[in-house]
């Protein structure tokens, strides 16, 4: 498995995350990214959060407002087939070792994003999906959680590459 970071992004808390160039990867994140509501997100096991470009893209043509940073990523990922991830992998980001931790449950952040017909959240993340079945059509549509092992650069163009599955 092996993609490619399309954006890095940051924000002080909230959507949309803004695009940067680059940014270091540490144990709560990366330098420079803040969170709102640190109840529910941040962490150690929560340091970034991934997305599918490609999930983006499919989004957006089912009319819905979003683009890279807009579900609040930090890291918008190319040329990776999210239903294939898992927690336990461990991947090469940058210059940063990351482990996925587990799925990303969207909350009520997103009901920017809403359309007058069709809310975003129930196609991002469903029963099946929330129950840890992989065959959910929805599976890590919303986005992987991970935590940071070894800190390093993260640079937009940057590939991100499996290195092992722990679980």
């Amino acid at each position: 498995m092996r993609g490619r970071i399309h954006q890095v992004s940051i924000s002080r808390g909230g959507v949309p995350k803004l695009a940067v160039p680059e940014s270091y990867a540490g144990p709560l994140g990366l330098e420079g990214d803040d969170q709102r509501n640190k109840k529910y997100h941040g962490g150690a096991l929560q340091a970034l959060l991934l997305v599918s470009l490609e999930d983006l893209e499919e989004l957006r043509r089912a009319g819905f407002p979003v683009g890279p940073g807009t579900l609040g990523e930090n890291l918008t990922v190319a040329d990776v087939d999210f239903r294939q991830l898992r927690s336990g992998m461990r991947l090469r980001a940058g210059a940063a070792v990351i482990e996925l931790t587990k799925l990303r449950q969207p909350c009520a952040t997103l009901d920017v994003y809403n359309l007058a017909d069709r809310r975003i959240q129930p196609l991002l993340y469903d029963t099946r999906a929330k129950q840890g079945d992989p065959s959910s059509p929805c599976w890590a549509r919303g986005g992987f959680y991970a935590a940071v092992l070894e800190p390093g650069l993260i640079r937009q163009g940057s590939a991100i590459v499996l290195l092992e599955v722990t679980v």
